[in-house]
């Protein structure tokens, strides 16, 4: 049977389609005041072109998004061995990650779509049986839609399940080097070259990751070392106590025209920042090369590496029985030119 696509939403407002390949989001649809529509992620001309081309477009990634290092960690006086898949690293859940695999669909309706997945014991390395979930939910009454991350294990293992949508809010595919992002973070985690964090907490002050007020995504490209080593921004962002408690957004960004703008809160302590680096591997919908910088990825998530570091392994990314992940990420559109009320 071939994988299948579910719109969910309303015809008058957001609306967005999902695959139960990889449990992908493949399109958002936002509504504009003046009758049209913004297509604001990136996607790909079939399902099919989904699993050859490269970057994880709107897949579910996991067990543990991001990378690890060594593609190794050691848990309870073990150390388990990963599958590598960037070097000698793991990143996104390794070669047949969940990113590759035909979820299931446990629940749907109009608005909501509840995907499960199981994964075994030893699954592209990791310890214990899996069993994950996510559900897709648009919210009736405003442009908004939630996504909840769920998981349990038979055995302590690391999990961190997120989302890997590229964004542009243009609604096209140039370059979103004039949208402007704000997140809600004073620390960021640096990087060694193979993109590994260092362990370190650098404050943000000043430089070009200092995005606690908005500004354009190109004037911080290419500055400084760290981001000569990402191509760009592809950092995880130490989200501050209230963002990381959804509270306050932990992320704005707004289009180039200043039209349209998105808010992202979570419940994570992470945001990975991806602009777009390596896009132009891969090819739009019109089967058509994208260009570099096309979009840009926001991922809450643990942090990288984590399963290595004892203290950030305390934020709750390693699961035991009985213990479940219960993670949310939630986004919501605004078109600024409408009309209060």
């Amino acid at each position: 049977m071939s994988p299948a696509i579910y719109t969910l939403g309303q015809a008058g407002g957001l609306q967005i389609d999902v695959s139960d390949l990889g449990a992908r989001w493949l399109s958002c649809r936002v509504p504009l005041a003046d009758g049209g529509r913004r297509e604001v992620v990136l996607g790909h001309a079939s399902l099919a072109d989904h699993l050859s081309e490269p970057g994880f477009f709107g897949a579910i990634v996991g067990r543990y998004a991001n990378r690890i290092a060594g593609a190794a960690f050691p848990l309870d006086g073990r150390t388990h061995r990963l599958v590598a898949n960037e070097g000698a690293n793991q990143l996104h859940g390794g070669p047949d990650g969940f990113d590759r695999r035909r979820w299931r669909v446990v629940e749907r309706g109009p608005l909501h779509l509840r995907l499960a997945l199981h994964s075994p014991d030893g699954d592209q390395g990791y310890p214990g049986a899996l069993d994950a979930e996510v559900t897709y939910r648009v919210d009736p009454a405003r442009l908004a839609l939630t996504l909840s991350f769920g998981a349990r294990t038979s055995a302590p293992c690391p999990v961190s399940l997120t989302s890997h949508p590229y964004f542009n809010l243009d609604g096209g595919t140039a370059p979103v080097l004039g949208h402007r992002l704000r997140v809600a973070a004073a620390r960021m985690l640096p990087v060694r070259p193979d993109m590994i964090p260092t362990g370190e907490l650098w404050p943000v002050d000043g430089g070009p990751f200092d995005l606690r007020e908005a500004r354009r995504l190109g004037d911080g490209l290419g500055l400084g070392e760290q981001q000569r080593r990402g191509g760009g921004y592809d950092h995880c962002f130490v989200l501050d106590e209230a963002a990381a408690r959804g509270e306050r957004a932990a992320a704005e960004l707004t289009s180039t025209d200043g039209r349209l703008a998105m808010r992202l809160f979570t419940d994570y302590p992470g945001l990975q920042v991806c602009s777009g680096n390596f896009v132009q591997n891969s090819c739009g919908r019109d089967g058509l090369p994208l260009p570099r910088h096309a979009g840009i990825a926001l991922e809450p998530q643990f942090f990288p590496d984590a399963p290595n570091h004892p203290a950030w392994r305390e934020q709750g990314c390693l699961l035991r029985p009985g213990r479940p992940l219960a993670r949310w990420m939630r986004l919501e559109f605004d078109d600024r030119t409408r009309s209060p009320g």
